[in-house]
């Protein structure tokens, strides 16, 4: 069944969208000057631009971007792609927020989704970007090889990835140093007198999580502890399984003093498990990515952060680069993170 909505009256009584037609018979002039007035091309007087424009806003006359790019020389839609993992997570929303700043000056509008781990929705979503005519693409990828894109960056789509390196195609990226953040901040929690330090963790097949269980393993071996396979769990997905993977550690005969969280998502899940437990200021939490009251907690929580705004500000650098001619080879930055001190770390082995 088709339900149709209308604002008053019938379908058919309402009023079609005015045309550029219109609003040239109403200004007195030809529709080839209004094109030039609304696509921003010379040749139109002040006054005729004037007039132009109050015939526009009489008739709610709405430019029809998509034929002003088919029509432009140089083919730019205005639009930049951004597939991140999750829009909804603090992290991407930060990182998305910080881009648009950067390419708002140069009248750029960000056009973001969010791809949650799926290959598939990555290729679809890319493909649809350039059919689109996207200007440039910014992926946080979910595939792990990217080859598929080398036929659109040899037609001049300006890649450049986020949080995640590209494999199989060479081109820009912005990324931070994952190994030395998880090492930190298990160093960090063995510092306090730890010796089980447990660790939760993204799926093992995503990069990021796998150079965060590089950097926790490679920290109890600096120390000379002995790793325990029991306690790094990996592939926990959310707030509620890392819940239950906190409760289940700490029912061990001889349960972890001190948990690293490989995700923001997850340090929440372990926040609300040890808070249940009554163990908030007996067991140490560090957690990977900063997000939105970490410091109103109680205690307030220590984490890895990502400096979001100039991961995103970077990007935009990069792309607009891009977009200006800069035909340099790849750019590959790699971003510290830092410790943040704020009390749920610093709670030594009791």
């Amino acid at each position: 069944m088709t339900t149709t909505l209308t604002h008053s009256g019938d379908a058919q009584d309402r009023p079609a969208r005015s045309t550029m037609k219109d609003v040239a018979q109403l200004a007195g002039v030809s529709v080839k000057t209004v094109s030039r007035v609304v696509n921003g091309e010379p040749g139109a007087s002040v006054e005729v631009r004037e007039r132009v424009l109050q015939a526009a806003d009489r008739l709610d006359y709405r430019h029809n971007l998509g034929a002003s790019t088919l029509r432009r020389k140089d083919s730019r839609s205005g639009i930049v792609g951004a597939l991140l993992q999750d829009v909804g997570n603090s992290f991407s929303a930060g990182l998305l927020r910080a881009l648009e700043d950067s390419l708002r000056e140069s009248g750029l509008s960000v056009l973001a989704a969010s791809l949650d781990e799926e290959p598939e929705r990555e290729r679809g979503m890319v493909a649809d970007l350039v059919a689109r005519r996207a200007d440039g693409l910014v992926l946080m990828p979910a595939s792990h090889r990217h080859e598929y894109l080398i036929s659109e960056q040899r037609a001049g789509l300006p890649l450049v990835f986020v949080d995640r390196r590209p494999h199989g195609v060479d081109c820009d990226s912005v990324t931070v140093d994952n190994r030395r953040g998880a090492a930190m901040a298990a160093a960090h929690l063995i510092a306090g007198g730890h010796r089980r330090v447990a660790m939760l963790s993204d799926l093992e097949e995503i990069e990021t999580a796998q150079e965060r269980t590089a950097g926790y393993r490679a920290a109890l071996k600096e120390a000379g502890l002995e790793f325990d396979p029991a306690l790094l769990v990996p592939s926990v997905r959310g707030e509620h399984e890392a819940s239950t993977v906190v409760t289940d550690l700490l029912a061990l005969p001889d349960p972890p003093t001190a948990f690293l969280t490989g995700r923001n998502i997850l340090t929440v899940g372990a926040v609300r498990a040890l808070r249940s437990a009554g163990l908030s200021h007996q067991v140490a939490l560090v957690g990977f990515d900063d997000f939105p009251m970490a410091d109103l907690v109680e205690p307030a929580l220590t984490v890895i952060r990502q400096d979001v705004q100039r991961i995103g500000t970077e990007v935009g650098r990069l792309l607009l680069e891009r977009l200006a001619g800069d035909k340099s080879a790849p750019k590959h930055l790699v971003l510290e993170p830092s410790l943040i001190c704020r009390g749920s770390g610093e709670i030594a082995r009791g």
